[in-house]
């Protein structure tokens, strides 16, 4: 455990020298110690003001094979129960293929995705059974890219976490199929182009797609009168300057040919390492699984319902890019995610504008919701005391904590 965590010089700026000391102590004493100071202080200051929040998780693509292991060697104590009830809740040795691979393995979807959210759910556990964070208090909206949005209802409050892996599972397994079934090459392609030219490019595809409307989520299916498989979707928007396709490559290819030649284009394209097509119409059966499975109780609290509202802090929809606003839209919006956009962008845009907030938090593995987020806010951030983090690694934690102790009061400056 001494070795995973990188000492800090500033543990917390309520106290300098008691840092300094804490510093010279085994890590299992300094991370005790830290805790300990922290929950003081926070008693101390009641329910303090600070610069708005928010958490956000990753979705599919940022597994890696061992990707629990150096959580489990820090902290034991709080992991090891946390992965021996994944595969008590799953009925499968999925940690295991989290741990040893085959990547293979792992880079399944249906082993993928729930790998993902329970490993982002386990991380935000360590911070608060290990080192006192109290995200309720800390955190004040949460949201999730695409598969992330499971572990983003989980941390906000309105879905129990065996729920919500079952749920994941299930629905993955139904991805998996649809994949399976086509009988086409199907899969993701990203743009990427100058930011100033998305808007006209994205024109440009919704009229090449036969979709009319400026934008308008009801068109988002304009081509469906063509057989699925045919049927292409704008997957992901997920900066100023990137959006991903979703649905037959061949079909993709053909709408690449028409913004070069005919529409004036020219983006790069990426084709993205998934042999499924998110979020397009090939997904309905996933859709339609979903909308059963949220209208049965809790497998966790029987005879409850499988959404708790409200929950403890907004959560906001890929498919809106707005908190829900109820639990009925909660179940719908979840469902269809599996066939919609997902409108990353469009969420940061509205956090970052119009909720004002300044701090932004990211729990899971790799970096990529940072970064989508660092471009439109800056990594820094926009304003004083702002900034863009990510934990996906133990070492991480101590450095992470101390910047959010040191701009927790940049509000009143």
């Amino acid at each position: 455990m001494a070795s995973l965590i990188r000492p800090t010089s500033r543990l917390s700026t309520a106290n300098t020298t008691t840092a300094q000391s804490v510093l010279s102590l085994p890590t299992h004493l300094r991370v005790a110690a830290y805790t300990a100071a922290q929950q003081r202080r926070w008693a101390s200051e009641g329910a303090r003001k600070h610069p708005k929040t928010a958490l956000f998780f990753p979705g599919q693509g940022v597994q890696r094979v061992g990707m629990t292991t150096d959580w489990l060697d820090a902290f034991p104590r709080t992991v090891k129960p946390i992965l021996e009830q994944i595969d008590e809740t799953l009925q499968i040795s999925l940690t295991r293929i989290i741990a040893e691979g085959p990547n293979s393995n792992l880079t399944a979807t249906e082993n993928a995705q729930p790998a993902i959210m329970a490993t982002s759910i386990m991380i935000l556990r360590v911070l608060e059974q290990e080192f006192g964070f109290k995200t309720n208090e800390r955190i004040d909206l949460c949201l999730g890219h695409s598969l992330g949005e499971f572990a983003a209802l989980v941390a906000g409050g309105y879905l129990r976490e065996a729920d919500s892996l079952r749920m994941v599972r299930k629905r993955a397994e139904v991805m998996a199929k649809c994949s399976r079934d086509v009988g086409e090459e199907v899969g993701m392609v990203a743009l990427v182009c100058e930011s100033d030219h998305l808007g006209p490019m994205v024109e440009s595809i919704r009229e090449f797609l036969g979709m009319h409307s400026e934008g308008s989520k009801s068109d988002s299916h304009g081509d469906t009168d063509l057989p699925p498989v045919q049927q292409v979707l704008i997957a992901n928007v997920n900066a100023k300057n990137q959006i991903v396709l979703s649905g037959s490559i061949r079909r993709i290819n053909e709408l690449l040919t028409h913004l070069r030649q005919f529409a004036g284009h020219d983006p790069r394209a990426v084709r993205l390492k998934s042999d499924s097509p998110f979020h397009s119409p090939l997904m309905a059966p996933a859709a339609d699984m979903m909308k059963k499975l949220l209208s049965q109780p809790s497998t966790v609290d029987k005879g409850e319902d499988m959404v708790t509202w409200p929950g403890s802090m907004p959560c906001i929809s890929n498919v809106s890019a707005r908190p829900f606003e109820s639990k009925q839209q909660l179940k719908d919006l979840l469902a269809r995610q599996c066939v919609e956009t997902v409108l990353w962008h469009d969420s940061i845009v509205y956090l970052h504008r119009e909720e004002k907030v300044r701090r932004w938090i990211g729990i899971g593995p790799g970096k990529v919701g940072r970064n989508l987020v660092g471009k439109e806010v800056g990594m820094k951030g926009a304003v004083k005391g702002g900034g863009v983090w990510a934990i996906s690694d133990p070492r991480e934690v101590e450095r992470v904590l101390a910047d959010l102790d040191r701009t927790e009061g940049a509000e009143e400056d």
